[in-house]
Formats: C-alpha cells, sequence, structure tokens
C-alpha cells in the first residue's frame, strides 16, 4: 500500500457551491496509483463537502436556496452571532451536510459517475479561503 497527501484550497465568492472536481481528478491521476480510496476532509465548521451533479447549474441554485429557507440567516432562535447573522445558520447547514467524502479509485480513475461533481458548500456569506485535506490510499 502506498500512500498521497494533498491540500486544496478553495476560494469562495460567499454562499453557493464550489466546484474543484477537476483538481481533485488531476492530483489523483497525478499519484501514480491504480486502485484505492480517496478521501476528502474539509477543515471547517462552516463549509461542507458535496458530491452533486454538474452538468446543470439550476440544481446548485436550488440546493442553495433550499437550505437558505430551511436554515435561514440571523434566526432569532440562534444565540452564537460572534461572527454575525449568518453564523450559527452556517453551522447548522454544515451539521447537516458531511465534511468527508470517500470516492473510490478503480483503474486510475475516480470512480465518480457521469454527472457527479465534487463541490464545497459555502455556508457563510463571505469570501473565505477553504483548506480540504486529501488522502488517497491504494497501490
Amino acid at each position: 500500500m502506498r500512500q498521497s497527501h494533498h491540500t486544496f484550497t478553495v476560494a469562495t465568492r460567499g454562499k453557493g457551491l464550489y466546484e474543484f472536481t477537476g483538481e481533485v481528478l488531476g492530483w489523483a491521476a497525478s499519484s501514480g496509483l491504480r486502485n484505492g480510496l480517496l478521501t476528502l476532509f474539509v477543515r471547517h465548521t462552516s463549509a461542507s463537502l458535496l458530491i452533486q451533479e454538474n452538468a446543470d447549474p439550476t440544481v446548485r441554485e436550488d440546493l442553495s436556496r433550499f437550505f437558505s429557507r430551511l436554515v435561514p440567516d440571523g434566526d432569532p432562535l440562534y444565540r452564537h452571532r460572534m461572527e454575525g447573522p449568518d453564523d450559527m445558520s452556517a453551522h447548522v447547514r454544515c451539521a447537516l451536510t458531511q465534511v468527508q467524502l470517500s470516492i473510490p479509485l478503480l483503474d486510475g480513475a475516480l470512480a465518480l459517475g457521469t454527472w457527479q461533481g465534487i463541490y464545497l458548500f459555502e455556508h457563510r456569506v463571505e469570501p473565505m479561503r477553504r483548506q480540504v485535506a486529501a488522502h488517497l490510499l491504494g497501490d
């Protein structure tokens, strides 16, 4: 078994889904590994990771609108507001999604479906620079 590690930086412009599939595919291909498992882990509590459709942008727009309605910013229910009205709502959105993804590597390629892309889901209003740790284990 061999391992490879990398950190991806995803710059955001505020709330929304930011695809970084191409960067992950390129790094995995350059690892020299043929079969194994890729783990991605976002190192933040107000952003998450998703595998989602990458063909029709209205899917991403609808997901963003749904989460904004499900978990509104500035809800008076929240006491934690140290960084503004989107602070606690960002943590709740993160808790409802996921911070880690596992994707098989088969014959040198990630086993993503035809329309699947890898996204960072930014839950904060302000632009951020998010870190995603990658670990590829295989042979």
